[in-house]
């Protein structure tokens, strides 16, 4: 009977462990909203402008038609979306990132820069891939800049360094910054966050990446990530808002992204995430 009640005893305490490992990775997994407002860079209009950024879907799942993530924009009612690479996967199929797609350009003008995954593709396949975005009603901006209409805002996208033009991109979109820093808010679309001392350089108010996934793993209040590609162990730009004291008071943004079965290591407190810029 001692030995029953022991073991007893023993099973629920494994139970509860069990229980509430499922319980953090179901929490870790649940999308959240983060918004930033900016007041003091230099905006100019008569109203405010709300900008949502999407990076790292990976072609992972949100709901049918991915409805989370359609429901999240439409609620926030954003005048320009920004989709900053690994959108798609390499080893995932099109269809969850197609759906997205597809009904974005009805929500806001949407801009799209590639990532390293995308680039991972056939060459087949990421000719296939850039045609279903243009299908789609997306803008690809790679070495292209976008003024926002009845702003004083200018979005300029670069592609990732895998697709092998990273370099002149950002040498077109960087030409003649130098030349308009006063009168306009500069924001830069790109998918790597480790070159941001390559951006620094440049007079960009805004920076907008992805790629560190958060992490992938964090300890609240104590570790904001445990490993990112390209940073390694302990990533300084895992996600979150990095301020600079420069010139411009550079703001730079790494979304957490929205990857999740598509990934190896589940996420651990560290939720997927649609972010939302408000200029004013």
């Amino acid at each position: 009977m001692i030995f029953f009640n022991k073991y007893k005893k023993a099973m629920i305490r494994i139970l509860i462990a069990l229980l509430m490992i499922v319980a953090i990775i179901i929490y870790s997994n649940l999308l959240k909203v983060v918004d930033y407002k900016f007041d003091n860079i230099g905006y100019q209009s008569d109203k405010a402008l709300n900008i949502a950024l999407i990076t790292d879907l990976h072609a992972c799942y949100y709901g049918d038609n991915q409805k989370w993530l359609i429901d999240s924009l439409k609620q926030k009612q954003p005048d320009v979306i920004l989709l900053g690479g690994d959108i798609y996967d390499d080893k995932m199929p099109f269809d969850n990132a197609d759906e997205l797609l597809s009904q974005l350009p009805n929500i806001a003008p949407t801009y799209y820069v590639d990532g390293n995954h995308e680039n991972w593709l056939s060459q087949a396949d990421y000719n296939k891939v850039m045609g279903k975005i243009h299908t789609h009603g997306v803008s690809i901006i790679h070495g292209k800049s976008i003024s926002v209409p009845n702003t004083n805002v200018v979005i300029h996208g670069i592609s990732d360094p895998d697709g092998g033009a990273f370099d002149k991109d950002l040498k077109t979109v960087t030409d003649n910054l130098n030349n308009d820093t006063k009168n306009h808010v500069h924001i830069l679309l790109t998918h790597r966050p480790e070159h941001i001392d390559m951006y620094l350089n440049y007079p960009f108010d805004i920076i907008m990446a992805g790629h560190a996934h958060g992490g992938q793993w964090r300890v609240p209040f104590v570790i904001n990530g445990v490993y990112a590609p390209n940073q390694g162990l302990f990533p300084k730009y895992a996600g979150g808002l990095y301020e600079f004291a420069n010139d411009h008071n550079t703001k730079f943004i790494v979304s957490r992204g929205l990857a999740r079965e598509s990934t190896r290591v589940p996420r651990l407190f560290n939720r997927p995430e649609l972010v939302f810029v408000s200029l004013e």
